[in-house]
């Protein structure tokens, strides 16, 4: 058996786990979409825990058993104790959505790091009769890994520590966000713009690193019998991504980093 819900476009928007007992079951349906993909960090993100509520509008829930399938129109609307207007909460779910796929970019750029990083790391403890080489390769992997600093906390405290990078700075805006469904301040809309510019620096940063440093690096592991070193693309990453079932929420992907 199998639970889906609909938007008014067709768009499949979340798909709920059903309840296998006998007899009559509910199943709520919390109305959020997917929490975003958050990459781990010393620190947790629970405000990250949650995906956008969904817009007031019309949905359709559809069951599937077996080849017999059941739908039905769900309609959402806006409470009517809102102090705000439906064009106010279009605003705040747009500037949600904005930080939701700027923590997905995110991640994808902490594991293209991550990915390069280890790999500098494995190939220069496996070159025992080439020191200097190995120390190059340990030296290009810390230049590395103070970029992948740059986006995410390393040290457990946070505020305390004053270490609170792209990472928390942007789950704290997300979650400041979704805590009012009105109309975001202007100041938080410019934030998701300033964010947004420090990401893309580093990863700008990462990209002439891959362009122009790795391949002299390959050309060397090569002559080695080594393995190259290849950044993970974005299409492949996506579909680790969705093989790995980061669309729902989990530890993993909100809770702190693991040695």
């Amino acid at each position: 058996m199998k639970l889906e819900i609909f938007d008014s476009q067709g768009k499949l928007v979340d798909t709920l786990p059903p309840n296998s007992r006998r007899g009559i079951s509910r199943v709520a349906w919390p109305m959020r979409l997917k929490a975003p993909h958050v990459p781990p960090a010393a620190t947790a993100a629970f405000e990250a825990a949650q995906g956008p509520r969904v817009m007031p509008g019309s949905y359709t829930v559809r069951m599937t058993r077996g080849k017999e399938t059941y739908s039905t129109q769900l309609v959402v609307e806006l409470d009517p104790r809102a102090k705000f207007t439906m064009e106010d909460r279009k605003l705040e779910f747009d500037a949600a959505m904005r930080l939701h796929r700027l923590l997905g970019e995110m991640s994808f750029d902490v594991d293209r790091i991550n990915g390069v990083h280890s790999a500098l790391v494995e190939r220069g403890a496996k070159l025992k009769g080439d020191a200097a080489l190995s120390k190059r390769l340990q030296e290009l992997g810390g230049k590395v890994e103070a970029m992948r600093k740059k986006i995410v906390a390393t040290t457990e405290g946070g505020a305390i520590t004053g270490e609170e990078r792209i990472r928390e700075k942007t789950t704290q805006l997300y979650g400041a966000i979704l805590n009012y469904e009105g109309r975001p301040g202007d100041y938080q809309t410019a934030r998701i713009d300033s964010l947004k510019k420090e990401l893309d620096d580093v990863a700008g940063e990462f990209e002439a690193f891959v362009s122009k440093e790795l391949p002299a690096v390959n050309k060397t592991l090569s002559q080695k019998k080594l393995e190259a070193i290849q950044p993970i693309d974005r299409k492949a990453w996506d579909a680790a991504d969705a093989d790995s079932g980061a669309g729902a929420p989990g530890a993993a992907r909100f809770f702190r980093e693991r040695d």
